[in-house]
């Protein structure tokens, strides 16, 4: 056979941005057929070429073999270079992407296949591709080594929470506090860094919401896919290429209170939208949740300040919404052999001025912390079965009560 593999799938692929012939994978495989030199290809590698040529037309060419692998959650191209996470960091990988011209088409077209600009007059965008992964992508001279790639992958099979006991992201004893947060119907909010595994656990915790119940998700992009029955979505939209037409997770939280709700989940609270939220909680719709960037537990009241700020919600309203609204945090990390729930507190309201504070019921390494038996007595209260773990002395106690 004449000419190497690479030339065979670049002139298939002229052949087909030339024609107007639809990228369909019948149309793919008979332009491969129709190249002279793939008179010696077998059906397997025909179609192997047809797969790779349609990755270079409509997917994401070269990064698509990494995208489709299960292990990796984030990939992240500096011009020509690859970085992919595997759960365990980052790492630079061998990918044959071309130019830095090559690159920037690639960006391109991904970015026109979700619906947005990407181009001198507009080099970022944020969007969401077909497979759900999430990409945001910035060109030069914004990108000063550019083109920059930042791909986040959503895997379709969530987890359930003993696969996350399984991987040791939740200790077994700690398993059925966590299911018993849910069944009480607590509000509960997940936070931790970035890529620490907060989507991962909401998810699996949603998937324990009892199949009587309607859950509505508000999100600004569709991640959250609980294994639930009765599940409804609200995506956030950007504004078009004109500047209008845009819908907030604000509107979309008063929208999904007309819904009848058994839970209200807002994926992630990043703004104003968080004093719906409270509100929406304060209203008889218990059991609600969402995600929440916070370095450490005792830095979320005072993320929840700013953005209650954003809102218009003075300081002390918003500590005497969140005593109402919310009760407990459930902080997660990404440490050097994954992710893991790092502590499990409680938004409790101390001192004259009745300010939240965030305080310890449980932390890995330590076990029980001050308010563990103030979260079993929470547990009681709405009749769920208080797990053994909680009924432990915590460190300085006479005893178990």
């Amino acid at each position: 056979m004449t000419g190497r593999p690479d030339d065979l799938s670049a002139r298939v692929r002229q052949r087909m941005a030339g024609t107007a012939t639809p990228v369909t994978p019948a149309a793919i495989v008979s332009a491969v057929r129709a190249e002279p030199t793939a008179a010696v290809l077998g059906d397997t590698a025909v179609l192997r070429m047809a797969d790779q040529v349609r990755d270079d037309l409509v997917g994401a060419g070269p990064l698509a073999p990494l995208l489709a692998d299960p292990q990796v959650t984030d990939v992240l191209v500096n011009g020509t270079r690859v970085w992919v996470d595997r759960g365990e960091g980052l790492r630079q990988v061998a990918v044959p992407l071309g130019t830095l011209d090559d690159v920037r088409r690639l960006a391109q077209r991904l970015t026109a296949a979700a619906g947005r600009r990407l181009d001198d007059g507009s080099p970022y965008a944020d969007a969401r591709l077909p497979d759900g992964t999430r990409l945001h992508a910035v060109l030069p001279p914004v990108a000063t080594d550019g083109p920059y790639l930042s791909l986040r992958t959503f895997r379709q099979r969530p987890f359930t929470l003993d696969d996350l006991v399984r991987q040791g992201t939740v200790p077994r004893p700690v398993a059925p506090v966590l299911a018993a947060v849910v069944a009480a119907r607590l509000a509960y909010l997940v936070t931790g860094g970035t890529g620490s595994g907060k989507t991962t656990l909401l998810n699996t915790l949603l998937g324990l919401v009892p199949s009587t119940e309607r859950i509505v998700l508000v999100e600004d992009a569709a991640e959250l896919h609980p294994v639930h029955p009765h599940v409804v979505g609200l995506q956030a939209r950007t504004a078009n290429v004109e500047g209008t037409g845009a819908v907030g997770l604000s509107e979309l939280v008063r929208q999904a209170l007309r819904m009848r709700p058994d839970r209200l989940v807002v994926g992630e609270c990043r703004g104003a939208e968080v004093v719906d939220l409270l509100g929406a909680l304060n209203t008889g719709h218990d059991g609600g949740a969402g995600t929440l960037h916070a370095n450490t537990p005792a830095d979320v009241p005072a993320r929840l300040e700013a953005l209650g700020l954003l809102g218009g919600l003075p300081r002390a309203a918003l500590h005497a919404q969140v005593t109402a609204a919310l009760q407990v945090v459930l902080q997660v990390r990404r440490g050097p052999r994954g992710r893991v729930l790092e502590s499990i507190s409680l938004l409790l309201p101390e001192g004259p001025d009745r300010l939240v504070t965030v305080v310890p019921a449980w932390v890995r390494g330590r076990g029980l912390g001050l308010a563990g038996r103030a979260l079993g007595t929470m547990l009681r209260d709405r009749g769920v079965e208080v797990p053994p773990i909680l009924c432990e002395p915590w460190p300085g106690s006479a005893g178990p009560a």
